[in-house]
């Protein structure tokens, strides 16, 4: 069950019910601003949801492959690169960011057939090389170096599995920042590919049979008018079978009455079972069926089907299946299902909930691994296989631990452990002693003891306590005057815990504070921390983050002026919702990738799926909920926005750019102000997985160098 994969983390958007639309052209007036930004044509497109009239003058910016919107990104990047590149301080940061990047960065390693497999990136390398090793004293060699598939290093891994004899590598590829996924299979002992050729995969994996005959994998049908913002609907679970076409690949499992539902499907560690998880949309809830791959009939046993928790299979000890659940226990536990007996009352619980969030559990040496959030950063605990406590893993401090991968009878894993000044370090763990020794530790041109790091707990609006940590310079000197940068996301049920940045090294080096609010929407406190940050609870995101934002300020860690705050996708639209709900309160603001037209979110790609986190518009009270803090409806003209750099990618085919342009848009006609409201379109990306290094560190540039300008901050060698 346990695949080397490179994960891709997560979320984007249909029609409304009954919304008709009429179209004619008209031009908008250029914003009085200092800025003379291009004029972004208006059309007269009203829809009418539920009763409600609604405009939507940049429609027009949906259609991703019109002339018009070509010419219109390039005036808009011609106005932003144009400003960027003549900050002074611009050309220092990315010297220092590439001199810091520069150093050997490893991935936990992986052990099958009794080889190890693991990637590494020299410093610079756009896209990380993946190696093979005979044992970890071995001359490693490589593998797979995705640098030497495009001049430009866009295309990257994104994904991939070894056979269980370490012999055949089934790894897939994707172009530009796509979504799409490409898979192939290799000879390990030859380093050569072999003839299959699997696409049109998008957000799955691929897992072997015992026998390396073939693999398991997910897939959509091939979009009928090849465009990249079109809906992904009715996803199918297909087997492969080693050297034959993709044509001929056997339909396992599909449901053409549910559009909605998504499977994957993994074989057990003993090769004795197929696993089929299905999904709807990011629901925390699943289905759990299998298929018994040694019995005659190979029939689908539906063995959870009632769709009312979240079930992660562990492993298995022959028919006793183990699951991570929140059935009953919102911070999860651990529960044994005999399948041959599965009704409810013969159901087992054998790790109780505990204080902590359960994120993960594996099996190794007969000894469950589990990892826990303890307020937001790393614990992980070691049980027997009847649920006793053996004992915990030692950290070095306070960060975030991952890895803990291998299968149930190995007695040696790996883990990565870091924090916001501790590096990325990977560590042997040896499950009988309990002992970690260092593998890789990175050496990188900066003092790690200039910075401290500190975590505090605030009170939101409605009395809410959410933990921050923020970190910085130890001589910082709280007198209000600091920059700070505060980062969020609250969504999805995604934890952010301590992680080492270099961006963030080169921003504290400039004294400036970083910040990162647990907010609720995410997995900090397992369910019930999401359940309080989506659907109705939306808005809890933005009061928690506006919150962070006013503590900061009492504190004296900065002031309204200083302050810049940033987030990335549903973290994008944290930031747009806050900026057009307290713009007064913050000096800049940088959206990335965000979901910025909540009305229209669910009509492209995998953009339904988020129904689960936002409802949907097609309710009406929904409606009603959303259109109050859509950041692209809640923009009033006349009014002062703060300095805003927006950015998104011409291939994001998850959050669809048309969210950030016609925000962009609508920002540039209402902003009554003198500071910059600027959209960075970056080319042959996509929604940030496998971007290459280049283009990441020229993003960043352009980030610290406009908060320079914009927050007068103290450039670097101050």
């Amino acid at each position: 069950m346990k695949r080397l994969e490179q994960s891709i983390v997560a979320a984007t958007i249909i029609t409304l019910a009954g919304c008709g639309a009429t179209v004619w052209g008209q031009t908008a007036r250029v914003s009085d601003a200092p800025f003379k930004y291009p004029q972004a044509k208006k059309v007269d497109v009203v829809d009418d949801c539920h009763g409600t009239k609604v405009a939507d003058p940049y429609r027009w910016m949906e259609n991703l492959d019109s002339p018009e919107i070509k010419a219109w990104i390039e005036a808009e990047n011609k106005i932003t690169f144009g400003y960027l590149e003549a900050i002074p301080q611009r050309e220092q940061i990315r010297k220092r960011l590439t001199r810091l990047w520069d150093y050997e960065k490893y991935g936990t390693p992986a052990r099958h057939g009794g080889r190890y497999f693991f990637s590494k990136n020299d410093g610079l390398q756009n896209q990380s090389v993946l190696y093979v090793a005979e044992s970890l004293d071995a001359t490693p060699r490589v593998l797979l170096d995705p640098n030497k598939l495009s001049e430009d290093g866009t295309v990257a891994l994104a994904g991939g599995a070894i056979s269980d004899d370490g012999k055949l590598f089934a790894y897939g590829l994707a172009d530009a920042g796509s979504d799409w996924v490409e898979y192939r299979v290799r000879d390990i002992d030859t380093g050569k590919d072999l003839p299959d050729h699997i696409k049109w995969i998008k957000f799955s994996g691929v897992s072997w049979t015992k026998d390396g005959s073939g693999f398991y994998y997910s897939r959509f049908d091939e979009p009928q008018d090849g465009k990249l913002e079109s809906v992904n609907y009715y996803n199918k679970l297909y087997f492969h079978r080693l050297g034959t076409d993709q044509a001929g690949d056997k339909l396992v499992y599909h449901r053409p009455d549910e559009k909605e539902w998504g499977f994957s499907g993994d074989v057990t560690d003993d090769g004795r079972y197929l696993i089929i998880s299905i999904s709807k949309g990011t629901e925390r809830k699943n289905r759990v069926y299998y298929m018994d791959l040694e019995g005659g009939d190979r029939r689908i046993v539906e063995l959870l089907d009632d769709f009312d928790a979240q079930y992660s299979f562990i492993d298995n000890d022959g028919p006793l299946f183990w699951f991570n659940t929140d059935l009953a226990a919102p911070r999860g536990r651990v529960i044994a299902i005999y399948t041959r007996r599965p009704e409810r009352e013969n159901w087992k619980e054998i790790i109780p909930q505990a204080q902590e969030t359960l994120q993960g559990v594996n099996v190794l040496n007969d000894t469950f691994v589990a990892s826990y959030l303890k307020d937001a950063y790393s614990q992980v605990k070691l049980f027997d296989l009847s649920g006793k406590h053996v004992r915990d893993v030692e950290f070095p401090g306070i960060g975030s631990a991952g890895g803990f991968g291998g299968k149930r009878d190995e007695t040696e894993t790996f883990y990565a452990f870091t924090s916001f000044g501790v590096p990325t370090t990977v560590y042997r763990y040896d499950m009988q002693t309990g002992r970690s020794t260092i593998c890789k530790q990175p050496q990188i041109d900066f003092d790690p003891d200039s910075f401290v790091t500190k975590q505090v707990f605030y009170t939101s609006r409605d009395g809410t306590r959410v933990p921050m940590f923020i970190t910085h310079e130890k001589d910082l000197k709280l007198d209000g005057s600091n920059p700070a940068y505060l980062y969020g996301y609250g969504g999805f049920n995604v934890s952010l815990s301590p992680w080492f940045s270099i961006s963030n090294v080169v921003w504290m080096e400039m004294g400036g504070v970083y910040a990162m609010p647990n907010i609720r929407g995410g997995g900090e406190y397992g369910k019930a921390w999401h359940d309080a940050g989506r659907l109705k609870n939306k808005q809890n995101c933005f009061d928690d983050f506006i919150a962070a934002a006013e503590w900061l300020i009492e504190n004296k860690y900065t002031r309204p002026d200083k302050l810049a705050i940033g987030g990335a996708s549903n973290g994008g639209l944290l930031v747009g919702a806050c900026m057009t709900q307290r713009p007064e309160l913050f000096g800049a603001c940088l959206p990335d990738v965000g979901v910025m037209d909540m009305l229209r979110f669910h009509k492209f790609t995998i953009g339904w799926a988020w129904t689960s986190d936002y409802g949907s518009p097609d309710d009406p009270q929904m409606f009603e909920v959303l259109r109050a803090y859509s950041p692209l409806h809640n923009l009033k003209p006349g009014t002062a926005y703060p300095a805003t750099l927006i950015t998104t990618a011409d291939h994001d085919d998850r959050v669809v750019p048309s969210h950030s342009f016609k925000f962009a848009a609508a920002l540039q006609a209402a902003h009554a102000g003198d500071k910059p409201t600027l959209i960075r379109i970056e080319t042959r990306a996509g929604h940030g997985a496998g971007k290459p290094t280049a283009k990441i560190i020229e993003e960043i540039a352009d980030k610290w160098a406009f908060l320079v300008r914009t927050l007068g901050v103290q450039p670097l060698g101050k």
